[in-house]
């Protein structure tokens, strides 16, 4: 098959193959476009392959049946011939099998020729991370075999898939990096805004998102915050000015903190300020310059009580009187919650004393908020 596509066509496959990473289904858009120019019936690039420990990651070309790529990876990879390519090698399927023993073979009686594909075109990548990838480009009988210049087409996207798929690696594990850590700090029950470099909120946090929707002591106003009286706001947006400042002179260490009073009377909300260290490269225009972190002294503690229970060996009865202890409530009040006397729940708190290692009330609401479980 001759190849003309001129350089704006192949600057285009390149931009969508390089876009691929950011993708809702990664590589979709390079992988039609390269089976409409292979004038192939699939294209489909895998990203881990199936084995007996875990299903496998593929993506395909519009048309491919979701049900054959489950037969795949359930049956049909064991038998499959066309596997353990040379690396970074173009290679068509009669030339890593015999013609003969293609037809004959049960994954293309069983797999293939029911979707009346026969040629494969494929290369296989492993990375330098580690990753081993795929890309098969099929076409059926009647579209005639894949010849060289099919293998040089495809040869030319091979350095540059191999660079985005280690793009998407990273992408992947910062992003799971960044749920984690934003899943512990809503665990932690701290509310967390980001700001940009105009000080314009850029993202929030659930319990920040709680927070500036009560409108009590803090609120977004234009993509800007306010905070409670005339004074509080002042101190604020001069505390943000503070930080702006800090980061574009090179100074991540600056931190202030707050109180900010709260127009319904109840406890005032702690904030800290302190802005966000930049990559040397960084523009900044859309990245986050400032972080606040708010705590509300009447948030409840959120640690899963079957966690606190298995952490200190505390029994159901210890475990409910603790967390009511740490979110609170006096021992007497705590025992008028459960219905039982007072010498019952000191009886219980002596208890929870003995197999926590502390002797106040003070340092047994200390050691819940600061156990690892309120990660839990």
């Amino acid at each position: 098959m001759q190849y003309s596509l001129s350089l704006e066509e192949f600057s285009g496959m390149l931009g969508s193959l390089y876009q691929g990473p950011l993708e809702n289904i990664p590589w979709s858009t390079f992988l039609d476009r390269l089976k409409c120019s292979m004038r192939a019936k699939y294209a489909t690039l895998t990203l881990r392959p199936p084995s007996q420990h875990v299903d496998g990651l593929s993506i395909s070309t519009s048309g491919s049946s979701a049900a054959i790529s489950a037969s795949y990876n359930q049956y049909f990879y064991t038998i499959d011939p066309f596997t353990d390519l040379p690396n970074r090698q173009v290679v068509n399927c009669t030339e890593f099998v015999s013609e003969k023993e293609w037809q004959e073979c049960e994954f293309y009686k069983s797999f293939l020729e029911p979707v009346d594909v026969f040629h494969i075109l494929g290369a296989d990548i492993n990375t330098n991370l580690g990753s081993k990838c795929r890309i098969r480009i099929s076409r059926d009988r009647a579209s005639g075999p894949f010849n060289q210049q099919d293998k040089d087409f495809l040869a030319s996207f091979l350095p540059h898939l191999e660079r985005t798929v280690i793009l998407h690696m990273y992408l992947n594990r910062i992003e799971s990096e960044r749920n984690l850590y934003a899943g512990a700090v809503d665990k932690l029950a701290v509310g967390t805004i980001l700001l940009d470099q105009e000080g314009r909120v850029l993202q929030c946090n659930r319990l920040a998102q709680r927070l500036l929707a009560e409108r009590d002591g803090i609120e977004l106003v234009n993509d800007g915050l306010q905070v409670g009286t005339l004074r509080d706001c002042q101190e604020f947006h001069k505390l943000i000015d503070q930080a702006l400042l800090s980061q574009k002179s090179k100074n991540p260490s600056l931190v202030k903190a707050m109180r900010v009073q709260r127009p319904s009377g109840r406890d005032d909300l702690g904030l800290i300020v302190r802005c966000v260290p930049q990559n040397e490269w960084s523009d900044g225009r859309f990245c986050p310059a400032v972080v606040i972190f708010i705590s509300d002294p009447e948030q409840k503690s959120s640690a899963p009580e079957e966690i606190v229970r298995s952490l200190f060996d505390l029994t159901p009865a210890e475990t409910h009187l603790a967390f009511q202890l740490a979110n609170g409530l006096t021992i007497d009040e705590a025992s008028d919650e459960f219905g039982i006397s007072r010498n019952t729940a000191r009886a219980q708190l002596r208890s929870i004393f003995s197999k926590t290692g502390v002797t106040s009330q003070t340092l047994l609401v200390r050691l819940i908020l600061r156990s690892v479980a309120t990660l839990g």
